[in-house]
């Protein structure tokens, strides 16, 4: 498949569509937000902190004045919350066209989510897992629709420990960490693939990632921040992997995008391959029970 320069000018029209964006007030979230909505979709903004959505939705309306757009409040730390988003939202809408599983948090200190979760995993894979499940009956009911993950390259430093989830017994390696809950975001995406094709539901489930893209998630590491300063992409270009996998027609069941050159750190999107050991279905299998179990969500 071959993507060559494709940009947000190659975004389909969106007209009629509904679309959540986590985590969209900045970075590739607030871009994928952006062209969504310069596309006519309907877009949601699911963040934690209503000025930042607010002041995004400003931003948007100031270049697109027409677009729909709204804000509303989810803390993917947080089950409780999660749980009053999905409710509030179902009360309002019956369809979901887009889920985009954007937000994350990236090699903070040692840090608990409300539920107790160590703050990567819990945020990045089970805020979303979480989120997903109590939404994916509106998801079911609309034609092509499509939920995408938006993973990373740290994926290749992930292999999760059962034994030690939420890094109680051992030292805490935020990197690692950030690799692991990456490596989740990929076995959620193949296995609710399986799943919703065994249910003989017509979803398409992506992942996509960023490549190395200057965003707000470098804040905890001086290091990563020199780096971005020096090579990293903008944020335009790093959401076109996940805009390619949430509106291209040829994206196909279970695929990942990200950045077509230099070692997919930057450049424009194409099919990418997550490592082998994110293919394993056993692990991909524990980690649904598990993540079942943990936030109390079960898919029907």
């Amino acid at each position: 498949m071959s993507s060559k320069n494709w940009d947000a000018t190659n975004v389909p029209m969106q007209q009629g569509k509904l679309a959540i964006v986590t985590g969209s007030s900045s970075g590739i979230g607030f871009e994928t937000a952006r062209v969504l909505a310069s596309k006519n979709a309907k877009v949601i903004i699911a963040v934690r902190n209503i000025e930042k959505g607010n002041k995004a939705i400003e931003k948007i309306r100031s270049e697109f004045p027409n677009s729909n757009i709204e804000v509303r409040i989810i803390d993917l730390a947080d089950l409780k919350s999660i749980h009053a988003f999905a409710e509030s939202f179902k009360r309002d809408y019956d369809g979901i066209d887009l889920l985009i599983n954007n937000a994350g948090v990236m090699i903070p200190p040692y840090t608990k989510t409300k539920d107790g979760f160590e703050l990567q995993f819990g945020t990045n894979h089970l805020g979303h897992f979480a989120l997903t499940g109590l939404l994916i009956d509106l998801i079911k009911n609309r034609k092509n629709s499509r939920i995408v993950n938006v993973s990373s390259k740290a994926h290749n430093m992930g292999e999760l420990n059962f034994d030690d989830l939420n890094w109680v017994r051992r030292t805490y390696k935020p990197w690692k960490a950030y690799g692991d809950s990456k490596i989740a975001n990929l076995y959620f995406t193949y296995e609710l693939q399986r799943r919703l094709n065994e249910g003989g539901f017509d979803v398409i489930v992506a992942a996509a990632h960023p490549g190395l893209t200057s965003s707000e998630l470098e804040r905890h590491s001086s290091i990563v921040g020199v780096i971005n300063k020096l090579l990293a992409q903008s944020p335009e270009m790093g959401a076109l992997p996940t805009l390619y996998a949430a509106t291209a027609n040829d994206v196909k069941k279970g695929e990942f995008f990200g950045p077509s050159n230099w070692s997919e750190w930057r450049g424009y999107p194409k099919l990418v391959q997550s490592k082998e050991l994110a293919h394993n279905k056993e692990i991909a299998k524990k980690l649904w029970d598990v993540s079942e179990r943990l936030t109390e969500v079960k898919y029907r």
